[in-house]
């Protein structure tokens, strides 16, 4: 009789990686069986939060369970990756991380910037968004070289207010005074773009700079001129309105949201969930309501994400740099 083989140390490996790969598939099929937390810093009713409800809404349709968005802004997003990045990698917790978030200034909070793979494993695109450049309609101009011409005129007296100093509205005006030669004042504003229109309302702030979605009902009803926007080319839904690159060759500055897992989160989850959002995200009605935003939500892979999100922080680091050097000087 031949005496039974003993398992091997490299069998034994090979068996536990076989029902790891079993279990962590089974686990994604039975996925989600329970309702999925979603964390965004936006404040509620702001321009981040209004396109994350609605994506929130495609993907309660497409798991048949309800995708809930968690609000907690502050700190320049710090608050909110910190919530995220902390929770238990099992698929249930996600963070809605802003453009800003991952091009924000080194030291400027704790965990600032976002960087991936270190802190999160990117799961899919939530869309973007460009900045349009909007002045108060008492500023009395009409056009963006209406604007620049005004603020070489009076250099430094221009006020425009931002969401946080080395937010994306804040690396626009910075850029635009790059690009333009010109000087503005910025202030900043912890209560979003509805406080800043309402200090333009008041006399107290001259420019605006957001997307669309954060301008639209003070566009609508006259108390914000849009001048141009920030895409490389002119907006379907707005075909009438310059592009800044009219006036700046080169100029864009798009928003955009990734959504992305706490480190360790199963390979199987990030995979069927960056399906579940792409398909949610097709849905025609979720389609049109994000394009009425003026939204692009064009679609990408995980590993697409990581090399798009490594591009914007190289494509903004000179500005970064700029904005933390004059910082350093005051």
């Amino acid at each position: 009789m031949h005496a039974p083989r003993r398992p091997t140390a490299i069998g034994s490996l090979s068996l536990l990686a076989a029902l790891i790969g079993f279990l962590s598939t089974a686990q994604a099929q039975d996925y989600p069986n329970r309702p999925v937390r979603l964390i965004t810093d936006s404040a509620p009713g702001g321009s981040i939060d209004v396109p994350v409800r609605i994506i929130a809404e495609g993907l309660s349709r497409v798991w048949r369970q309800q995708a809930v968005v968690i609000n907690q802004p502050g700190a320049g997003g710090a608050i909110a990756a910190r919530t995220a990045a902390s929770a238990t990698p099992d698929g249930y917790t996600f963070g809605v991380i802003a453009a800003s978030a991952f091009v924000a200034l080194p030291g400027s909070a704790d965990n600032l910037p976002v960087q991936v793979p270190r802190d999160f494993t990117p799961v899919g695109y939530l869309g973007g968004a460009p900045m349009f450049i909007t002045a108060a309609p008492w500023l009395g101009v009409k056009t963006l070289p209406d604007v620049i011409a005004l603020a070489k005129q009076k250099p430094g007296e221009l006020s425009y207010g931002v969401n946080g100093i080395g937010r994306l509205t804040h690396l626009t005006g910075e850029l635009l005074q790059k690009q333009a030669q010109i000087k503005l004042l910025t202030v900043p504003y912890s209560g979003g773009t509805a406080q800043i229109i309402s200090d333009m309302m008041g006399k107290r702030v001259s420019l605006v700079f957001d997307a669309y979605s954060g301008i639209a009902g003070a566009a609508e009803v006259g108390n914000v001129v849009p001048l141009a926007v920030a895409s490389a080319a002119r907006l379907p839904n707005a075909p009438d309105l310059p592009t800044v690159a009219e006036t700046l060759p080169g100029f864009e500055s798009v928003g955009w949201q990734a959504l992305v897992a706490p480190a360790g989160t199963p390979d199987s989850i990030v995979r069927k969930v960056n399906a579940d959002l792409v398909k949610a995200m097709s849905d025609p009605e979720i389609h049109k309501r994000l394009a009425d935003l003026g939204r692009d939500d064009r679609s990408m892979s995980p590993a697409q994400v990581l090399a798009f999100i490594q591009g914007e922080q190289s494509k903004w680091a000179p500005i970064v740099q700029q904005i933390a050097a004059q910082t350093q000087s005051k």
